[in-house]
């Protein structure tokens, strides 16, 4: 597109470029506001991973003391009373304009509780709890992973737009305010400098 040396046009380009320079700040405090949220996300993440991780030790060796105690069968008809995919409820919670989502399990009733009590076994119910919590845990680590994950996302789009406009859009617009600027003058002393002849020529006659 042609840029055409006038006035108005500077005025426009310059209007521009203000506009320009104010979305860079603002995407810059974004983009900077997202990473220091990413970093506290990724903290989060870590801990409940390790969570997580001594939540499935924890099970696995509860697993192992009720499977002594009581043996494989007892087990096995206590798995069959567990509720196999427990409700999950969603719902989502913003962060810095990144809709993040929430997830959490609840609680359904099953007939574990009610044949280890009628059995008179902790290490049965001790191994069910066990493995609740690991539930409880990797629900809570997708919900943060998936989060940072999004995060990220957010993150890669700010920098390519603060780029874009940094490298990219804001130097083409300041070059053709330039342009328009040179032009004007060219043209500011190319009049004087026929004035200065037309007053020469009244002169002379």
């Amino acid at each position: 597109m042609e840029i055409k040396p006038t006035r108005s046009e500077l005025m426009k380009l310059k209007k521009k470029i203000k506009l320009a320079k104010s979305g860079h700040n603002l995407l810059k405090k974004k983009r900077d506001g997202l990473i220091i949220e990413f970093f506290e996300v990724l903290k989060q993440a870590k801990t409940v991973r390790k969570e997580l991780t001594d939540a499935y030790k924890k099970a696995h060796y509860n697993l192992d003391v009720a499977s002594a105690a009581e043996g494989v069968f007892p087990l096995k008809t206590a798995a069959m009373t567990v509720t196999p995919y427990p409700p999950i409820e969603l719902s989502s919670k913003n962060i810095m304009g990144v809709v993040v989502p929430k997830i959490r399990t609840e609680k359904a009733a099953d007939k574990a509780a009610v044949y280890s009590y009628l059995r008179g076994s902790i290490a049965i119910d001790e191994a069910i709890s066990a493995y609740k919590q690991v539930l409880q845990k990797a629900v809570t680590a997708a919900e943060v992973e998936t989060a940072m994950l999004k995060l990220l996302q957010e993150i890669e789009k700010t920098k390519r737009r603060v780029n874009a406009l940094e490298f990219s859009l804001i130097p083409k617009m300041q070059k053709e305010a330039s342009f328009v600027t040179l032009r004007l003058e060219e043209m500011e002393r190319e009049n004087i400098f026929r004035l200065k002849r037309i007053k020469n020529r009244i002169k002379t006659t």
